[in-house]
């Protein structure tokens, strides 16, 4: 499928691919249109396989984003919904909070307006960032 990233690599055996409306290949391989899709992916299955949640709690809160009121009717939200589910059981299990994540993801966002096109995201790049030095927290300097 031209423009969209097939994770292929590997063969999953996670009930996760089971996943209802998980965009597939015709081979049936999960397929992403960006990294970031593949990224939330494959956490969601490496968190499964550690049993940090079930199967049955994954469906109940991948199927609550899923039938949210709001979706796009194509279907192309479908892992914004995927992502929305797993924040909420990490925060539900208490494995994070819902600000720490929220700080989290901003400073994502941070990074990756700071990051030059066709560059790697990385954290070291959101220019608010703190950093722990000897024990110190500081301040990046700006550029």
């Amino acid at each position: 499928m031209p423009g969209r990233a097939i994770l292929s690599a590997c063969k999953f055996t996670s009930p996760l691919v089971a996943s209802a409306e998980l965009p597939k290949s015709p081979e049936g391989e999960p397929v992403f249109a960006e990294p970031w899709q593949a990224v939330a992916f494959a956490m969601t299955v490496r968190l499964h396989e550690q049993g940090v949640f079930s199967w049955n709690e994954w469906a109940e809160a991948l199927s609550a984003e899923l039938y949210r009121p709001g979706r796009k009717a194509d279907g192309s939200d479908y892992y914004d919904c995927w992502v929305a589910a797993l924040s909420r059981l990490v925060t539900g299990l208490s494995i994070t909070s819902r600000p720490e994540l929220e700080a989290l993801s901003k400073s994502w966002q941070r990074a990756a307006e700071a990051t030059p096109h066709g560059k790697p995201i990385a954290l070291d790049n959101d220019p608010e960032r703190q950093a722990m030095v000897d024990g110190r927290a500081f301040r990046r300097p700006s550029r």
